[in-house]
């Protein structure tokens, strides 16, 4: 974990249409600050689409920058990753077309945290057992897991692209 408020996390493209990815790399380059061009591949369990991923340091908050800009585009699939730094803890966002955006925040090793507040409240909700499982999976991002999960496979051996933060 940086002690100085930098940081560093991965954007995941997982899926786009080749007509939008020139629209992802401005939205990315806004985000970070400097120019990118990613390198993208086909996504092999969806037609015609592309994908690609970036490894990026910056400052903290960075990745809540990047999941605006991309949301600008609501039929790409997406993963950001923000690791944990001083005071800041890490957050990963996830974007599914149907099922919009999904936050969470991280430990230091990658784990869903979920807070204090939230199991409160599921705990003090008059539900039943299939609902509070049903609320779990939500929290832990269950759906977005499942849906996203045939493209991370595809992506193995993938090229990465690395950004630098502009100050």
């Amino acid at each position: 974990m940086s002690t100085d408020g930098s940081t560093s996390g991965v954007v995941y493209v997982h899926s786009s249409p080749s007509a939008v990815c020139p629209h992802v790399e401005w939205a990315i380059s806004a985000a970070v600050g400097t120019r990118v061009g990613l390198q993208w591949t086909a996504q092999p369990i969806a037609a015609g689409q592309l994908r690609a991923e970036c490894n990026w340091s910056g400052e903290a908050g960075t990745a809540i920058r990047l999941v605006s800009e991309l949301r600008a585009w609501p039929m790409i699939r997406f993963e950001v990753t923000e690791a944990p730094s001083h005071g800041v803890d890490g957050e990963r966002f996830c974007h599914v077309p149907g099922l919009g955006l999904w936050r969470a925040r991280t430990s230091a090793n990658g784990d869903i945290v979920v807070n204090e507040n939230q199991l409160r409240s599921l705990l003090a909700a008059d539900i039943g057992r299939e609902t509070v499982a049903h609320r779990l999976g939500e929290l832990l991002g269950e759906a977005w897991d499942e849906a996203l999960e045939p493209f991370r496979l595809a992506g193995d051996g993938a090229p990465v692209t690395w950004l630098h933060q502009v100050g």
